[in-house]
């Protein structure tokens, strides 16, 4: 099997439903979601099975559901069906809610860093954050773009937060705080969002 096609040579790119310029917004928004995904794999690696079983279990599941997203994103046909639900949406809010009790009270700012695995959470985390601004860029330009892919990218990274904590938790490395922050958190949670 070949990988390479030749098609996109001159700086084009299939997507479902069309051929768009490999700089469009979309491609940008669906790789940068590749991307996360693909610190998401690096972490794999760097957790111990008979300590992080449960969470081993969920980056595969959203690793699955990174795919699903990326491909929604990618998809320009009307009537398109979407494969990201909102059960992946609820999923994610429900583990953040017990990391959040698992780790340690947390009210400053931390480096991110830690265990290897943390940091690499951590990385996908701000490339989540990252394809998540990029997708409001891409509704702008199309209302269809769905809003599950919007909310699932949000909530992952504030799970990717919560679970870089537990990670390095776990593994008795304490978060190291910034030293010039003020106190932003109540109960694991920030201020704002209570």
């Amino acid at each position: 099997m070949k990988i390479y096609t030749r098609t996109g040579d001159k700086g084009k790119t299939s997507i479902i439903g069309g051929r768009v310029e490999k700089d469009d917004i979309r491609v940008e928004a669906y790789g940068t979601v590749d991307e996360a995904n693909c610190f998401v794999g690096q972490a794999v690696t760097q957790l111990d099975s008979a300590i992080f079983p449960d969470i081993l279990d969920d980056l595969e599941k959203i690793q699955h559901e990174l795919f699903d997203c990326g491909g929604d994103l990618a998809n320009v046909m009307k009537n398109r069906e979407l494969k990201q639900t909102q059960d992946a949406v609820d999923y994610l809010e429900n583990r953040i809610d017990e990391f959040i009790e698992e780790a340690p009270e947390l009210e400053r700012f931390i480096l991110p860093g830690g265990a290897p695995a943390s940091a690499s959470i951590h990385i996908a985390r701000t490339v989540t954050r990252r394809a998540e601004r990029l997708v409001v860029s891409l509704k702008k330009a199309d209302p269809e773009v769905p809003e599950t892919a919007l909310q699932y990218l949000n909530r992952l990274s504030d799970y990717f937060f919560a679970l870089a904590r537990v990670i390095n938790f776990r593994l008795k490395h304490p978060d190291v705080e910034y030293v010039r922050s003020a106190k932003v958190f109540r109960g694991g949670k920030r201020k704002e969002d209570k």
